[in-house]
């Protein structure tokens, strides 16, 4: 692959990933489970096999990254290590395992005038990613859309160019030793922002687009794509800690939350702590999440609780940090907590730390977000973690798919009408 840089290439080269996208679809539609699943396996082998040259681009990315000045967060983002390139071979063989949604029948029903009606699942078609900093994104979007049926055009930030091209060009090795076309897996061969401007108005081929990254990114996908998006907004990711909350569990579940992984988009980034509470669970929370090395910025009276808190603003409420920074609110019990993530909530993911059922059957029910939980932290909000194998995103959206999208969330259905020579009067 030849890296194009001049503005003036971006329509034929996009124009052109389309017509072998076109071209590779109507053989990935109709392949078997098993060479699908061949090939899947040989890239999880051949990931494994040249993880020392996944690492030197990698590195190269990490340098151009630093000599950029990106923050520490979008680094752990983009760097990937043994275990990582380990996590992600091990993605594809759970995927490989995982049952073939294709051709699955949804329902069926027979109709009076003897009509035999069935759903069956399809492949979407063509699918685009746009994607900003995590390599780790190439592998599971080329898998998940292999499985399903679905050829994918990945185009990664130019912060990430040479770890993504080093794991496609496996993926479509491994594709073209299962007989599959290589072209089932494209990378965009150019840093050129044009390319993203012309994904979007890619109507003649294109039958969705992902967006993974920061705000601005999805911004403007949503704003300017005339290919339906699968939108992925804001992890603005609250715990909501009730007076029923076992000590030791919050604190435990809280510091996952927020410290596990502060760069994922599962990372909680508010805290919120029933009024009935404060005086006995929010310093042991606090004290752990200071001891890990997180800020803490808190209304009043978790800056009368807590001297080493700053105060926050509403600014806070609405903030995505991806960095070692908590928001902390006050709330009126379980009506409080979901008032205030109906207010500031980007409608990702939630949880509720409770010994009551009774309460945590209402922040179930009514928190509406993509993913809520009850006891559990917010960085189980993944793919891999739900049994999918791995995710193409976690979808905000709320048509089609909500939350991880996984094989499933990758196909559509059709109609099958079975007839005896049936004829409408």
């Amino acid at each position: 692959m030849n890296v194009l840089t001049k503005p003036e290439d971006a329509a034929a080269i996009v124009a052109e990933l389309g017509r072998r996208a076109r071209e590779a679809a109507v053989a990935l539609r109709n392949a078997s489970t098993e060479a699908k699943n061949r090939a899947l396996a040989d890239a999880a082998r051949l990931i494994r096999a040249e993880t020392a040259a996944i690492l030197a681009a990698n590195a190269k990315d990490i340098e151009a990254a630093k000599a950029a000045g990106m923050t520490e967060a979008l680094q752990d983002r983009l760097l990937l290590n043994d275990a990582r390139v380990e996590g992600m071979a091990k993605g594809l063989d759970d995927i490989v395992a995982l049952p073939d949604p294709v051709g699955a029948e949804i329902e069926s029903w027979t109709r009076p005038n003897g009509l035999a009606i069935s759903r069956v699942r399809v492949p979407i078609g063509i699918i685009g990613v746009i994607y900003e900093a995590r390599p780790n994104v190439t592998a599971d979007a080329g898998a998940l859309c292999i499985k399903s049926g679905n050829v994918v055009v990945l185009r990664g930030g130019s912060d990430s160019f040479h770890s993504s091209r080093a794991i496609v060009e496996l993926l479509r090795r491994a594709l073209k030793d299962a007989g599959l076309p290589e072209d089932c897996v494209q990378l965009v061969p150019t840093t050129d922002r044009a390319a993203v401007g012309e994904m979007l108005r890619a109507t003649g081929w294109l039958d969705l687009i992902v967006p993974r990254g920061g705000r601005s990114l999805i911004d403007r996908v949503t704003e300017e794509s005339r290919v339906p998006v699968l939108r992925h907004y804001d992890g603005i990711c609250h715990v909501y800690v009730d007076r029923d909350a076992d000590i030791a569990m919050a604190t435990d579940v809280v510091a996952n939350a927020k410290m596990r992984r502060v760069s994922v988009c599962g990372a909680a980034e508010t805290l919120l702590v029933d009024r009935a509470a404060l005086d006995t669970h929010l310093m042991p929370v606090l004290s752990k999440l200071h001891e890990l090395g997180c800020e803490v910025r808190g209304d009043s009276e978790v800056q009368k609780r807590d001297p080493k808190a700053t105060a926050a603003t509403e600014k806070d409420w609405r903030t995505e940090y991806l960095a070692p920074v908590i928001s902390v609110a006050t709330v009126d019990g379980v009506d409080g907590a979901i008032r205030h993530i109906a207010t500031f909530g980007s409608q990702h993911t939630e949880s509720i730390i409770t010994g009551n059922e009774a309460t945590a059957r209402r922040f179930l029910a009514e928190v509406d977000s993509a993913i809520v939980m009850h006891n559990a932290s917010t960085q189980f909000a993944d793919g891999g973690e739900f049994g999918l194998g791995a995710e193409i995103g976690i979808s905000t959206n709320r048509m089609h798919a909500r939350g991880p999208v996984g094989l499933v969330e990758l196909t559509t259905y059709k109609n099958i009408v079975r007839g005896k020579g049936t004829t409408r009067p």
